[in-house]
């Protein structure tokens, strides 16, 4: 069978919320084919259909809802796992 899947990925260094990237990235069959990165702002296509995509939604209510993931996914987290590491410590 084949596999569809999607992974999105908070990368910080610190707690500052402009030092963190957030990206969703597409796959089917293990091959990465469209990622929006927070850093990019848009949707990148890495293939004929996820260009197709990329289009598509970078041109829809998409992109502005995955703009806004960086402050609600990753902001939240940085926080939690800074004290986690810090008590940890």
């Amino acid at each position: 069978g084949f596999r569809h899947y999607t992974v999105a990925d908070c990368e910080f260094n610190s707690s500052k919320l402009n030092d963190i990237e957030y990206t969703q990235s597409y796959y089917y069959n293990k091959l990465e084919y469209v990622r929006f990165s927070s850093s990019v702002g848009k949707y990148v296509g890495y293939t004929e259909y996820g260009i197709k995509n990329a289009e598509s939604w970078n041109n829809g209510q998409e992109v502005i809802t995955r703009r806004g993931e960086k402050e609600r996914v990753c902001f939240h987290n940085v926080g939690v796992d800074v004290e986690a590491a810090l008590t940890k410590s």
